[in-house]
């Protein structure tokens, strides 16, 4: 044994930060990101990305992003997390085979969709709800409480105590929500939802989400506080719903921010010691309707985020879900997940497996301080709306962009994929406006373009491969097929592979566009070409250019139209 510490790197291996910005910015430079007279140092600038908040997320955490935190708590949730299965609206016998189902599947709570409570009966017949807790969604909560109190009484059981009759506090009459709170105190249960997820669902950004979960919590305090119901007692009545999406880090940051803040709000009401109890469900907005088994990949992340965040239960949507009715294998793929992060990742092994992490502390932190601000505005009278329609107009301009790629729809489409038949929609997106990040490009495959578009390749394969694969790519993306000449030696061969399409794109390299573009150009318009494009910049002799960090949904809508596809075209 020796104090002598045990040095496995050289001498030369020994590097400083300058070092690795010295490096970094050499190939920035090649790259164009940063200029020849720009200092090394901005490369933690160039290669920062900014959230929709505008918060700033850096390449590489350090301790330094530890020094000036603002907040400070920790998830409190020990062990596993609830697995909560979505039940919407469909007929309540075949709800009832489906939660069946489930629970043996290893479910472990419901969340149910009611008009007003006259179908539970049916729906939660044989459940055993002194071991499974049932959440309630309904626009007439206190009809649907009633309801649900009624069956278990005639079941004669007693409830578990985290089963929730769900006045959800951005729908119900205060008279409901102390109504529900009296109901929740006499039979030792949950009361009261604050759901996030409805402005999520609208595009609010994650500050937006946090901020408005704190303007829905406080108000059910103050309309129970009017109802003589103290603040402490309030608050354990009431159960968050946030979203978490498959940006990792910030859906764990998100959840991790959401207890520091309600519990500086329930400090400031003298409040102590009532942690606040969150359930997750996985983005409604995240999923798409076309290559719908990307979905699956989507959800592990945002459930695994969950889980580590902190969630007490988390919903996994079903990948079907944008579809319509979930299908048995959907339900069985949704409730797994759980199970797999569970009992086989160990995730809730570990409690507040993030804490810290310098880039999610920091993440954690600025969020939190984003939306104490925000939350301060909006209980001062100020409008969220206009901020949510400021957000959806950015994050859709980085869709059309393609710089929040959408894998299988803006991305690596599949024009010929056949998709799941599915029964009418269930009402997963509840009663509210769920705005799917997709949904423009979604309107562009829903009616494809009757025409194909010529693939004027210029070049053998090696030569016209990357933007031929760009193109085809793109013109996918707006439900638009293609035709391609393939391997080509001169303006000739491309000629003679060309049958008469209006619309052509030439896809070749810079070399190949300076030596024999132009002549390929006009051989083909004299053949019948009306519209010529290119693959990548723009030049004199084409009518159009498809290059990286186009507005593709414009480029995508102005090529369909000359190709007469109708609908899926509104802005």
């Amino acid at each position: 044994m020796t104090d002598t510490p045990l040095k496995l790197a050289q001498p030369e291996d020994a590097h400083q930060r300058a070092d690795w910005e010295a490096a970094t910015a050499a190939v920035l430079r090649k790259s164009g990101r940063l200029a020849e007279d720009d200092a090394d140092t901005l490369v933690w600038d160039r290669l920062t990305r900014r959230t929709l908040d505008g918060i700033a997320v850096t390449p590489i955490g350090t301790p330094a992003d530890l020094e000036a935190l603002r907040t400070s708590g920790r998830p409190t949730r020990a062990g596993a997390w609830d697995i909560r299965a979505h039940y919407g609206k469909a007929e309540a016998g075949v709800l009832n085979e489906h939660a069946l189902v489930d629970l043996d599947g290893g479910v472990t709570s419901l969340w149910v969709e009611t008009a007003d409570g006259s179908d539970l009966s049916t729906l939660l017949d044989r459940v055993l709800l002194d071991l499974a807790p049932v959440v309630l969604t309904s626009p007439q909560p206190v009809p649907a409480a009633q309801a649900l109190l009624a069956h278990l009484d005639a079941a004669g059981v007693d409830p578990h105590p985290a089963t929730n009759l769900g006045a959800d506090v951005g729908t119900a009459a205060e008279s409901d929500l102390v109504a529900i709170a009296r109901l929740a105190a006499d039979h030792g249960v949950l009361g009261i939802v604050a759901d996030a997820t409805e402005v999520h669902d609208r595009g609010a950004s994650d500050v937006q989400e946090l901020a408005w979960s704190l303007v829905l919590g406080v108000r059910a305090l103050r309309a129970l506080a009017d109802a003589g119901v103290g603040a402490e007692q309030a608050s354990r009545f009431i159960e968050f719903r946030y979203a978490a999406t498959d940006e990792q880090f910030p859906s764990i940051a998100k959840l991790r921010a959401a207890r520091r803040l309600w519990a500086r709000v329930l400090e400031l009401s003298g409040v102590a010691g009532v942690p606040q109890r969150q359930h997750v469900v996985t983005s409604r907005p995240m999923l798409t309707k076309y290559d719908p088994y990307v979905n699956m990949l989507r959800t592990t992340v945002a459930a695994f985020a969950a889980g580590v965040g902190g969630a007490d239960a988390v919903t996994v949507l079903p990948f079907d879900s944008p579809l319509g009715q979930p299908d048995a294998f959907g339900r069985r793929i949704a409730r797994n997940l759980s199970h797999l992060l569970i009992d086989e990742s160990h995730v809730a092994k570990v409690a507040d497996p993030a804490g810290g992490s310098y880039a999610v502390e920091k993440l954690t932190d600025d969020l939190a301080v984003a939306a104490w601000e925000l939350f301060g505005r909006l209980d001062a009278g100020e409008t969220i709306d206009p901020l949510i329609d400021d957000v959806v107009a950015r994050r859709e301009a980085e869709i059309a962009r393609r710089k929040r790629p959408i894998t299988g729809l803006s991305e690596f489409p599949n024009l010929t994929e056949v998709l799941p038949e599915r029964a009418a929609p269930d009402g997963v997106g509840a009663d509210h406006e769920v705005r799917r990040y997709g949904a423009s490009f979604e309107a562009l495959r829903d009616t494809p373009a009757q025409e194909p578009v010529f693939l004027a390749t210029l070049g053998t394969i090696a030569q016209h491969t990357a933007r031929a694969t760009f193109a085809s790519n793109l013109f996918a993306a707006g439900g638009i097929a293609v035709e391609a000449a393939g391997p080509t030696s001169g303006v000739a061969e491309l000629v003679a592979a060309y049958d008469g399409q209006r619309v052509a794109c030439l896809t070749g390299t810079d070399a190949a566009y300076q030596d024999w573009g132009a002549e390929a150009a006009a051989a083909l318009r004299e053949a019948g070409v009306q519209h010529l494009i290119i693959a990548g910049k723009a030049t004199e002799y084409v009518d159009d250019a498809a290059a990286t960090g186009v507005d593709a949904l414009a480029f995508l809508r102005r090529t369909r139209a000359l190709l007469g596809a109708s609908g899926g075209d509104e802005s």
